[in-house]
């Protein structure tokens, strides 16, 4: 697979699963914002078009390349086996998406990468857009670390095409203003993140913020200790994002976002 091919099968289901989350939002909604759509969605999606170009000038070809060069030079460990696909595959996804739910960690536990992920927290309101607001160089050390992943592991180009389009779908739909029947919302959970769970890891209360951190399955947390199975105040009673950044200025402004990790406080 060339990394055109594989360009247009991610931008295909972003899109497929973007305007199903968008509609599903628009026709049954969680929440109301406390911030217009216009500027919240103008904001997000610009950091989203940033960080697109952030990841085209770190790896033009995408990580598949990567891939690619690292089994023509036999690097990693699936290169040294004669591993079937059928099991290197879904091998790889589930410890990239165990990486990602460490990686995740990280950032909120290391104060210099909590300066970048806050710009993702300090969303007043959480939304499928909020699933791709991220800090540009935040996006860019993600990169390195999913970069550096691939080569250790050796990791099957078709690993990492399924993992990434996975990524972005399951970020867009668990940050969806949306609520599931309870109990299909219940079952689902016990497989991968739902709203309800996630919308926990964006209270402001900060016990909840450093709970649920995982993106796709959710057995991470719960096998790590950091499963926060209900809101202290209840699902409609959590208030999202940081208390310091309350304004729609320091809240939803793209150039105080991009500016954000650079300051210790809100420039109200």
């Amino acid at each position: 697979m060339d990394s055109t091919t594989e360009m247009w099968i991610r931008l295909g289901v972003f899109i497929g699963v973007l305007a199903v989350m968008m509609c599903w939002e628009a026709l049954t909604p969680n929440r109301k914002s406390p911030v217009s759509k216009l500027a919240r969605w103008s904001t997000n999606f610009g950091l989203i078009f940033i960080g697109s170009l952030v990841v085209r000038l770190l790896i033009p070809a995408g990580l598949a390349a990567v891939a690619l060069w690292a089994q023509q030079h036999n690097i990693g460990l699936w290169n040294q086996f004669s591993v079937s696909l059928w099991c290197s595959i879904p091998i790889t996804v589930v410890l990239f998406d165990c990486l990602i739910y460490w990686q995740h960690r990280l950032f909120h536990r290391v104060p210099l990468l909590w300066r970048l992920h806050r710009v993702h927290h300090a969303d007043p309101h959480i939304d499928v857009s909020t699933g791709l607001r991220f800090h540009p160089i935040e996006i860019g050390l993600s990169i390195a670390i999913k970069l550096v992943a691939v080569v250790v592991l050796g990791a099957p180009i078709m690993a990492i095409l399924i993992f990434e389009v996975l990524l972005n779908a399951t970020a867009m739909f668990s940050h969806a203003n949306i609520a599931l029947p309870k109990n299909i919302e219940k079952t689902l959970r016990k497989v991968i993140v739902t709203q309800t769970m996630h919308r926990i890891h964006h209270s402001q209360i900060v016990s909840e913020t450093d709970s649920n951190f995982g993106f796709n399955l959710s057995i991470w947390d719960r096998l790590f200790g950091s499963y926060t199975e209900a809101a202290k105040n209840g699902d409609d009673g959590i208030k999202i994002g940081l208390k310091e950044y309350l304004t729609a200025r320091s809240n939803s402004n793209l150039i105080s976002l991009l500016l954000m990790p650079f300051k210790g406080k809100p420039d109200y």
